[in-house]
């Protein structure tokens, strides 16, 4: 990355390099590669389990990536996601509730779409697991991209700024305020964990903790 983009209280969003060690991301990208190659050989195998989602699933048609291996809460990414809270209140200088890890193993051809994120996506970051290199871009402008009734989501279709993240590196971002996507992935394959946290003063944030879920490490239906 040519410039530092380092000043999250100014910028809404900042980089921060080597958030956790290349071989521990190079460990979790593995380990995540392995959870889809042993969710493939299951279904492949025709073994349906109750368990199934609990080590991944693949994005429907109505998913923003669809036919794409993601995970809701992998608890090895919801102890992450506590591993790096003090990182990121010292960046942003927030105290921050704990929401949820969501996980994606990109394969080729795929296209994250402009987009702004949930309440739960307040304060949130993409983390590098490894892979071939893919940027996202980040339209700092928080008054780009609306929500229109009976129209959904509308882009001013700026051109943004390329964040190129390695392996342990981490992009820290106000998710529900600034517009952010990928343009079509050319690599083979691209790990990426998203960490998401409310700022505890936010109206809401204490009754969304953990996204509505008792605990950390549970998945997405089993919310209050």
């Amino acid at each position: 990355m040519a410039k530092k983009y380092n000043n999250f209280k100014k910028d809404n969003f900042c980089v921060i390099e080597k958030a956790i060690s290349t071989d521990l991301a190079i460990f979790l990208y593995n380990y995540f590669s392995m959870q889809k190659q042993v969710y493939d050989t299951c279904i492949n195998a025709r073994y349906i389990s109750p368990f199934e989602k609990m080590i991944g699933y693949y994005e429907g048609q109505d998913g923003q990536i669809p036919n794409t291996y993601s995970q809701y809460a992998n608890m090895a990414f919801e102890t992450l996601l506590l591993k790096l809270q003090p990182i990121m209140e010292k960046t942003t200088k927030l105290k921050l509730c704990p929401n949820y890890s969501y996980a994606r193993i990109y394969k080729p051809g795929d296209e994250l779409k402009r987009h702004k994120d949930r309440f739960s996506c307040e304060i949130s970051t993409t983390l590098n697991l490894g892979g071939d290199k893919w940027p996202i871009y980040i339209e700092p402008n928080p008054k780009k991209g609306v929500v229109v009734k009976n129209r959904g989501y509308v882009s001013d279709m700026t051109k943004g700024i390329s964040i190129n993240l390695k392996p342990g590196d981490m992009l820290v971002y106000k998710g529900n305020i600034l517009e952010h996507w990928r343009e079509p992935f050319k690599g083979n394959d691209c790990a990426q964990v998203f960490l998401h946290y409310n700022n505890s003063k936010t109206k809401g944030s204490k009754e969304n903790m953990f996204d509505k879920r008792p605990h950390l490490g549970l998945p997405s239906w089993f919310k209050r």
